[in-house]
């Protein structure tokens, strides 16, 4: 494979020549590059995950200064951070659980006991938090410890135990790297079929004879509409122009080409308009941590109109541009 350094500088290069266009194309590249340097990183059998953890922040710290406009990468960056973590605890959840089987068969035997791996206390109530409460938003949002401690065994033992632990050791350093690989794996393949995923929910938000207000262009937009069309759904869509760029002129083409009924409206018009509509939908560059969106200009024009008139406003984005979705700076 070639050098690590040599695929970083050269994806810097395309960063900072903005030679790569859209947030999914950021965030796939992002995730294959951390894929590789994970992959070519050499773990040591103690505190692997600090390891990596070091070597893909050191990394994201390069990437996010190459194009900090593009959010997509620092959330990437933050994703692979805390897929570590997460295989990390797994494994150190699943240590905890042997232990446990291991300690409840042999009570009477002390010595066997002592040489059971030992757990820090990070670990355990990291564990245990994990267990004890189900997945939301709100536990993907906090942050755990940068180093959830591996099993370690004791020194005791002759030559063969010696040879055994080390063994263990390289085992767990392959199922560490494995694991994140895996999970960097599924992460590309979520950001490849974002627009699917979305497209998806169109016939649950979109019915007939209905009337969609957008602005400007967006893939994500684009697909979600064709799909509703697709579901056998009859609407009529209003797209603002979006000046200074009238990207919305690239978005009606390209609807109209796909045999949706498209009107072209300037801004100033959207106030006069929102009452007829039934739906707002559009795209964003980033959703923030709070709520917020980072989306092109005349967007927080149209949400006040819509809010004014009482009007469902539905942003479409990818779980690639959340930001902050992590809680950690690479």
């Amino acid at each position: 494979m070639p050098d690590v350094q040599t695929l970083v500088n050269d994806f810097v290069n395309k960063l900072k020549k903005r030679k790569i266009e859209g947030s999914q194309a950021t965030a796939k590249l992002t995730a294959e590059l951390l894929r590789s340097v994970i992959s070519q990183q050499r773990v040591p059998h103690t505190n692997q995950a600090t390891a990596l953890i070091h070597a893909v922040r050191a990394i994201g710290e390069q990437l996010i200064a190459a194009n900090p406009v593009e959010l997509a990468v620092g959330n990437i960056v933050r994703r692979v951070l805390h897929i570590i973590r997460e295989e990390d605890l797994s494994l150190a959840t699943a240590a905890m659980a042997g232990l446990g089987v291991s300690a409840a068969s042999d009570d009477e035997d002390d010595e066997e006991r002592d040489e059971n791996p030992v757990l820090s206390a990070a670990a355990v109530a990291a564990a245990a938090r994990s267990t004890l409460r189900p997945p939301s938003l709100q536990t993907l949002l906090e942050d755990t410890s940068d180093s959830v401690a591996a099993p370690h065994t004791s020194s005791s033992g002759g030559e063969s135990d010696g040879r055994s632990r080390s063994i263990e050791k390289g085992s767990r350093v392959r199922k560490l790297k494995h694991d994140v690989i895996e999970a960097v794996n599924e992460l590309i393949q979520d950001i490849s079929t974002c627009y699917e995923q979305i497209a998806e929910q169109a016939v649950e938000h979109i019915h007939h004879n209905e009337v969609i207000l957008t602005l400007g262009s967006s893939k994500t937009v684009l697909e979600f509409l064709y799909t509703a069309k697709e579901k056998q759904r009859s609407f009529k869509v209003f797209v603002a122009e979006g000046a200074p760029r009238y990207q919305g002129h690239i978005l009606a083409k390209e609807l109209a080409a796909r045999g949706l009924q498209t009107t072209v409206i300037s801004d100033s018009a959207v106030f006069a308009l929102i009452s007829r509509v039934n739906m707002v939908i559009v795209g964003a560059h980033a959703v923030m941590a709070n709520g917020g969106v980072i989306a092109p200009v005349g967007l927080n024009m149209v949400a006040l109109a819509a809010q004014r008139h009482a009007v469902p406003f539905v942003v479409l984005a990818g779980s690639h541009k959340v930001v902050g979705a992590l809680c950690d700076e690479p």
